[in-house]
């Protein structure tokens, strides 16, 4: 199938999207907000909404209501964002049906049906090169060598989990890094759970800390406790090599026990060998297509040596940049407003995120999460979620409903 699946002009955005986010940083990492080209992003973002007003039925007759169109706009902040839920109950596409080859899902819904967001080869192009640009810079700056990392993934293959977006990402990652399929070692069983293979996943942690082979780690916070809690390895403990990592995102939701984020990163620290500071935390949903990441690979350490090992020496673990809230990458956009109000609040206030997303070219570009954020300069940091929102998190991906049939599948 042709990128033809979209209309011509969003078709056009989706080819050039490279090129326009590429003008909204002028630092080489993308990073800091503050040096983001403030005048590029609004061009960019009320073409977009444009051409989403256009083409996306749903999105036009929701914009209707709240009384903004396109040419009465000259501010991407009042750009109507679509809640979450919404997501449920009407499909916010700009593909039709038949090209409609990838269905995300929601994880953790109590309102019935999940948040489904279609993608189509055009519109998954540009989901993969933003998620690997983000990925990179936040678990990867350090640049090493190709084949200098061993992968592992906490989770079921593509196969297992056809509609889940984390899942979709790390198959990309995967392939980028050129690593086999086995590096997933957990299974969706009968009911949808996902059942970490603990043995597999401590054998091969084992034999990388003898043989010195640094370790990357992808997991979601209940699959991290249940490798540290699974039956016959409580007290197994291993060193992994200076220069492994750990990508940890979603939540629990009572599929094991809760550890704050201090105790289960001082929890692999011990059981590891991996230092608090190399645990990444991510942040995503299926409604977006790009991620937040609250930790960036400092320069020098890492990478400055033979692959593995740092050129401070064979035990030095290496320093990461770790802040203390989240980012998206420099085509993202963020506001934390008041849930009564819709108004900004001040930094250090605590509101709903709304995100302003230009890697969701075939959907709408700004969403209305439920999740209560603490306003952090240009980022945020995660309280919880709003009263009567729904649980949410890739870590609960049993409670899905089935995706109806004919919406697609991954097929990666």
């Amino acid at each position: 199938m042709s990128t033809r699946e979209l209309p011509p002009d969003l078709t056009e955005y989706a080819r050039a999207w490279e090129a326009h986010w590429s003008q909204f940083a002028v630092r080489p990492d993308g990073w800091p907000a503050e040096a983001w080209d403030e005048s590029a992003y609004r061009v960019q973002a009320l073409r977009l909404f444009e051409l989403q007003y256009r083409h996306n039925e749903p999105y036009r007759r929701w914009c209707d209501a709240c009384g903004v169109r396109p040419d009465r706009l000259d501010d991407w902040r009042g750009i109507p964002a679509v809640p979450t839920p919404a997501f449920a109950e009407f499909d916010f596409t700009c593909l039709p049906p038949e090209a409609r080859e990838v269905t995300f899902c929601s994880s953790g819904t109590t309102r019935g049906r999940p948040s489904r967001h279609f993608h189509g080869r055009a519109t998954l192009g540009v989901y993969e090169r933003a998620l690997w640009w983000a990925f990179e810079r936040a678990l990867l700056p350090d640049r090493p060598a190709p084949g200098a990392l061993e992968l592992l993934v906490l989770m079921p293959s593509p196969a297992g989990a056809p509609h889940s977006s984390l899942v979709y990402m790390c198959e990309t990652i995967r392939r980028r890094l050129g690593r086999g399929p086995e590096v997933f070692v957990a299974r969706a069983g009968p009911d949808g759970a996902w059942v970490l293979d603990a043995g597999a996943a401590w054998s091969s942690l084992c034999r990388w800390a003898v043989t010195g082979r640094p370790v990357m780690i992808l997991a979601t916070a209940f699959t991290l406790v249940h490798l540290l809690e699974a039956k016959g390895f409580e007290s197994q403990r291993v060193a992994l090599p200076p220069g492994s990592r750990v990508m940890e995102t979603g939540g629990y939701k009572g599929r094991s026990r809760e550890l704050s984020p201090v105790e289960l990163r001082a929890a692999l620290e011990e059981r590891l060998g991996v230092p608090a500071a190399a645990v990444v935390g991510e942040y995503g949903m299926c409604e977006l297509s790009s991620q937040a990441y609250d930790g960036v690979w400092a320069g020098g350490g890492w990478g400055s040596g033979r692959p593995g090992q740092s050129a401070a020496g064979p035990r030095d673990t290496g320093r990461i940049r770790v802040r203390p809230w989240f980012r998206f990458p420099p085509w993202v956009r963020i506001r934390v407003v008041d849930p009564e109000t819709g108004a900004d609040v001040a930094d250090g206030q605590v509101g709903l995120l709304r995100v302003y997303d230009l890697a969701n070219v075939g959907s709408v570009l700004a969403v209305q999460t439920e999740d209560l954020v603490e306003k952090v300069r240009d980022g945020f940091r995660f309280r919880g979620r709003a009263a009567g929102a729904g649980p949410r998190g890739c870590s609960l991906w049993a409670e899905d409903e089935p995706v109806p049939e004919g919406t697609g599948s991954a097929s990666v």
